[in-house]
């Protein structure tokens, strides 16, 4: 089987997806097909992380903190921007072509041959597939650890068949609310499924709720919650970014000092070292992802990972990459400044306007906005076309995405000018005709949407 025949199968169970009914997820299912390839989730220790935001740059930070401890490290994230082989990687490496495909082709054959039988009901999903693929990868590459990203809610999720020797809980918010429940306390049920009877689980302060859920659980389980509280520098309670809102009450913990650090590069006390952090993440939302993946590596520190040290700890934060996240793309091709960031819930429209509020203050701003039709379009274009003075919506090549005209009717109310253009590249087309040399264009909403127009602007992950 070729690569593109291989992603075209895979892309085609993804549309099957949408049309299954949701009790298809169950993780009994999962384990029958990887009892059935000598269980390679078993061959490697995993980290797993869960949350609704900021779960996929903690991941990414904590392997780039691995890899940098001299560990071969797996990261195993989704969804992708561009190419599907960058859900799987082996020290930073994406799965190539042909064993992509050729391990498509053998776990393909074996969930074939248990649906034959009458092990599995059904062929495994997208992302069931997508996780023994990753799995099958890590194992053939002998890696010393697995750092994985939940792909949805926790408990039934396909990545909770591993055993993890860490489980992470990032921030939780409302999301996905079809499949995990209407409340935050619905979902934080969902979430903490990836907590183990006496493992180590760490985590931070958040909405009430959400804390309630976390600290029972790690109680009723007899687990070890580690906070990583510690490793979350102070913010100056008189900042624009620590009044705007609810959610960025949460971005911090309760200690402020009159001189706040920035968010990119501050000093940090490490297993007994003094550090300096400088992490390519921008944004104040990020502190609280680093501050996570601090905090886990200094828990596997003490289980016995060699290698990691203060010194790889803030070299591993240093090399950290994770493109679409408030990338800022500076004089690319003629084009005026763009940021790409994959602000698709609230929660995260929230943390994408205090970065944009504390960065371009003064600058005006052009959005290019897309979204998928089940999320809160409504909230997050109130939360973010004020700051615009003119949005383009428009509509990625998704089946789930909202046109450019349901947007446009969603963010009406906001009093901000919105253009429909359908068309990604011709939104993109119609910023750029419409900027000026100061403008700063602003491509989010979903990660479809900035995968697209990544694409367009020939912009490599």
């Amino acid at each position: 089987m070729s690569y593109e025949t291989a992603v075209a199968s895979m892309y085609a169970l993804g549309h099957e997806l949408a049309h299954t009914p949701s009790n298809k997820f169950d993780l009994a299912h999962m384990r029958v097909l990887l009892s059935a390839m000598n269980h390679p989730e078993r061959t490697f220790p995993s980290v797993l992380i869960a949350g609704t935001n900021g779960k996929g740059s903690t991941a990414a930070t904590l392997a780039s903190i691995m890899r940098e401890s001299g560990l071969k490290t797996g990261l195993y994230t989704s969804p992708h921007l561009i190419r599907i082989n960058e859900r799987i990687r082996v020290n930073g490496e994406e799965i190539g072509d042909a064993d992509f495909a050729g391990l498509h082709g053998e776990v393909d054959r074996v969930a074939e041959r248990l649906v034959v039988q009458g092990e599995l009901p059904w062929h495994p999903s997208f992302f069931e597939m997508m996780t023994a693929i990753a799995f099958a990868h890590f194992a053939r590459k002998q890696i010393e650890i697995a750092v994985l990203e939940v792909g949805m809610g926790g408990r039934l999720d396909a990545t909770n068949v591993a055993e993890p020797v860490v489980s992470v809980i990032a921030d939780i918010s409302l999301d996905h609310q079809k499949f995990l429940g209407n409340t935050v306390t619905e979902i934080a049920r969902e979430k903490v499924g990836i907590i183990r009877p006496g493992g180590v689980a760490v985590t931070l302060p958040q909405q009430p709720e959400a804390n309630d859920v976390i600290g029972n659980t790690i109680l009723d389980l007899g687990a070890r919650g580690v906070s990583a509280v510690q490793y979350v520098p102070p913010v100056s309670p008189g900042s624009a970014d620590y009044l705007s809102t609810t959610a960025a009450l949460n971005l911090l913990n309760a200690k402020t000092i009159e001189d706040r650090p920035r968010a990119s590069r501050y000093p940090l006390e490490v297993m007994g070292k003094r550090i300096l952090v400088e992490s390519p993440l921008a944004g104040r939302h990020q502190l609280r992802n680093v501050a996570l993946a601090v905090a886990v590596a200094e828990q596997l520190s003490h289980q016995g990972f060699p290698g990691v040290t203060p010194e790889s700890i803030e070299g591993g934060i240093r090399q950290t990459r994770w493109p679409g996240r408030f990338q800022v793309l500076h004089s690319h091709g003629g084009w005026p400044e763009i940021v790409l960031d994959v602000a698709h819930n609230p929660a995260g429209a929230w943390a994408l306007r205090s970065t944009l509020s504390e960065r371009y203050e003064n600058r005006p701003l052009i959005f290019v906005f897309g979204a998928m039709r089940d999320k809160a379009i409504s909230e997050m274009t109130e939360i973010l076309f004020p700051l615009a003075e003119r949005v383009i919506a428009t509509r990625p090549k998704n089946p789930r995405s909202a046109s450019a005209e349901e947007i446009r009717q969603a963010g009406s109310r906001t009093g901000t000018e919105i253009e429909a253009v359908d068309d990604v590249r011709a939104a993109l087309d119609r910023a750029r005709t419409a900027s000026r040399p100061e403008t700063v264009i602003v491509i989010t909403g979903s990660i479809y949407l900035v995968g697209e127009a990544m694409t367009a602007l020939d912009v490599r992950t």
